[in-house]
């Protein structure tokens, strides 16, 4: 052991010191700032506002288990990485592997993948061999490409541009790819948020070392997240993005810069969230106003559900928001709205679309889990959630999923068929016959303790 009982004594004390001085935390303050959520504005401009009312929400989680799957179709979309590999060669790359899991389980629409590979040297001489359009393996129901970033293009963040490339494409075309085989009455998961923000941001953003705005593979990216939207907006089918590990900040540096009387504890959204929806912290006050809870069940007829769910303390209820519309701004000033039409207008460069732009605007709510004691965020287009009806099957799935499973069940699946194992990776490693891994020091020290 590193730290012996007299180091431990010792970080104990500065631990202790720095946690009583948040003791005097008033439990108001988040509900006060969600007052301010009901229609955020910074320069004039609405940056947040809800749909309909603003509220909190409670369910207790064996009532909902213990009812109807308002979508027993459930399809979720993921896709795994090697993760952005680097080479003595000086080459960068990336392998990602999209697949679609369903519940109930659908062999046929899981046996079909689309794999894509992302490449980058920074020298000219190399002339890796992109293909232009798709190579079909596996009896036509996998597909398989290469894409190239250009020696000009980057400077720098090469690791990230690689994996953006090949995770972006991967899942866009791959969606696209099954979108006709997907039941009619289904409900869709993608892993993450619903549109590519990374490369939404490296597309608008003025850096002479990160030139990917006219690269053809990074537009059709876009473009692919504007037809998956226009398709489920044509069908009045749900899709949302689930996402894991919100690290937003925008909420809360709005609400900064507006300068309010009470002081903001909190740099990240989720921070926030999480002490407006855990009652502990933020008081379960009365059933009215904004500072009140509604609770969408709260007879209690036992442990168990019909559907198997197991009731105790900690897992007895899920709180969640209001749906937020977020019509204007991310990465501060530089984008003017939050789908990728907002990247293609910055860029001169008219993305097709089937529907008002406002109906591509990004909404969400958020959830908290007592039983994982974390944060989760959701994501939809103003399209579909501007509609009641579809709002209200949206959320009480998500909730039913959530207390049913504490997470996803479907999308658990996905991301068990997506994933790259880390003896997959050693082996790819070894089909580049003319190179060595770029291997570091660390990789040498912690790699076996890395997960397979």
């Amino acid at each position: 052991m590193t730290l012996e009982p007299v180091h431990m004594h010792k970080i104990s004390e500065l631990a202790e010191r720095i946690d009583q001085s948040f003791e005097l935390d008033d439990p108001k303050t988040a509900a006060d700032i969600y007052k301010l959520l009901e229609e955020l504005k910074i320069d004039g401009k609405v940056i947040l506002k809800a749909v309909d009312r603003l509220f909190r929400g409670m369910v207790r989680t064996e009532l909902m288990a213990d009812g109807e799957d308002p979508y027993p179709v459930t399809y979720a979309c993921d896709s795994g990485s090697t993760n952005p590999r680097t080479y003595d060669s000086g080459l960068f790359v990336d392998f990602c592997h999209c697949g679609l899991a369903a519940t109930p389980t659908d062999l046929d629409v899981q046996r079909c993948r689309t794999i894509v590979c992302a490449a980058y040297s920074s020298s000219q001489r190399i002339a890796m061999r992109a293909t232009s359009g798709w190579e079909t393996f596996d009896e036509g129901l996998g597909r398989a490409k290469l894409v190239a970033i250009a020696p000009d293009e980057l400077k720098r963040k090469a690791p990230d541009m690689v994996h953006s490339f090949a995770m972006y494409l991967a899942e866009s075309e791959h969606l696209l790819f099954m979108k006709d085989r997907l039941e009619p009455e289904s409900f869709f998961i993608m892993d993450g948020p619903i549109y590519p923000k990374q490369l939404m941001y490296w597309m608008v953003l003025d850096d002479d070392e990160v030139r990917i705005r006219q690269n053809p593979d990074a537009r059709k990216i876009l473009q692919n997240y504007i037809d998956i939207i226009d398709h489920f907006l044509e069908t009045k089918k749900p899709i949302i993005g689930f996402v894991k590990n919100p690290t937003d900040m925008q909420i809360m540096d709005s609400v900064r810069k507006k300068r309010e009387a009470f002081d903001l504890p909190w740099l990240l959204d989720a921070q926030f969230f999480r002490n407006l929806l855990s009652p502990e912290k933020a008081g379960k006050a009365s059933d009215n106003g904004h500072d009140g809870w509604n609770s969408k069940n709260h007879r209690n007829n036992g442990n168990h559900g019909k559907n198997g769910n197991h009731s105790s303390p900690r897992s007895a209820y899920i709180t969640y928001t209001n749906w937020f519309l977020q019509p204007n701004r991310f990465y501060e000033r530089m984008l003017n709205g939050t789908s990728p039409l907002a990247a293609g207008g910055a860029l001169q460069q008219k993305l097709r679309h089937k529907f008002s732009p406002e109906d591509y605007a990004l909404c969400f709510f958020m959830l908290y889990v007592p039983s994982k004691d974390v944060v989760f965020k959701v994501e939809a287009p103003y399209g579909l959630i501007k509609d009641d009806f579809l709002r209200m099957q949206i959320t009480k799935k998500v909730l039913f999923d959530l207390s049913l499973h504490g997470f996803p069940l479907t999308l658990t699946k996905a991301d068990h068929l997506a994933k790259i194992r880390k003896v997959e990776r050693q082996e790819i490693d070894k089909f580049f016959e003319n190179m060595s891994p770029d291997i570091t020091y660390n990789d040498t020290r912690w790699g076996k303790f890395n997960d397979i």
